[in-house]
């Protein structure tokens, strides 16, 4: 036989049960919210650890910068740019064949430009070509024969592609020892030694060894360079 209280606690279980239902979606939300804290956790910790080991960060960008009065100021960290090549005692002019010293030009270019070559094989707008001139050394350390840079830099020279700022896209700017320069004269021969001679877009790209494959895989070599560069090998 049933205890007499039994009756009255059916209506005790009954009003019990929506209670225990109602508490279940928030045991159930629990987990939820400490999945979601978790995972912001970790990421602030991913977030942290990449910038205390990050590199600093690289110039916004390497392009031309001028002075108010149109100097050209000049590109401190050239040295850092891209190497593109290295000529000892060249001269494009036969009176100056006869020097009685020994020189080494390097050639550097920013490294957008260098990027956009090796895609187009030819140069952008605002690409900085970079000439540096050293003297050679033959006696020091344990050299014996041959000819090594020298440590003073003798002249600097910067060619640059402004299509806005140049009618003839292109201009000359030497440096000696300031930190901005006057452009040099359009009339001036270095503007159609280049013009006349230069393999890609007025510029030297013929003594420059990786970049010539480049020009000639997309046949952006000029037709007067291709012309002249038949002519000799018909000599």
């Amino acid at each position: 036989m049933l205890p007499p209280e039994w009756p009255e606690m059916q209506p005790m279980t009954r009003t019990l049960q929506p209670a225990a239902l109602a508490a279940q979606p928030t045991r159930s939300i629990l987990p939820r919210m400490f999945t979601k804290l978790f995972a912001l956790l970790l990421g602030g910790i991913l977030f942290i650890s990449l910038l205390a080991f990050r590199q600093e960060p690289a110039p916004a960008s390497n392009a031309p910068a001028y002075t108010a009065d149109g100097q050209m100021k000049f590109p401190e960290h050239y040295r850092e740019w891209v190497y593109l090549t290295t000529g000892i005692d060249m001269s494009y002019n036969p009176a100056l064949a006869s020097m009685d010293h020994s020189m080494f030009d390097n050639v550097f270019v920013n490294p957008e430009a260098y990027k956009a070559f090796q895609q187009t094989g030819t140069w952008p707008d605002k690409t900085v070509l970079v000439l540096e001139a050293r003297g050679a050394q033959s006696k020091g350390s344990i050299n014996q024969k041959g000819h090594y840079q020298g440590s003073d830099v003798m002249a600097l020279e910067v060619h640059v592609k402004d299509e806005a700022r140049f009618p003839g896209k292109w201009a000359f700017f030497p440096f000696d020892n300031e930190k901005t320069a006057k452009m040099i004269p359009t009339n001036m021969d270095c503007y159609s030694c280049h013009s006349s001679h230069g393999a890609v877009d007025t510029t030297f790209v013929q003594f420059y060894p990786t970049l010539l494959e480049i020009a000639k895989k997309k046949g952006t070599l000029a037709a007067a360079y291709q012309k002249e560069t038949a002519a000799q090998s018909q000599k």
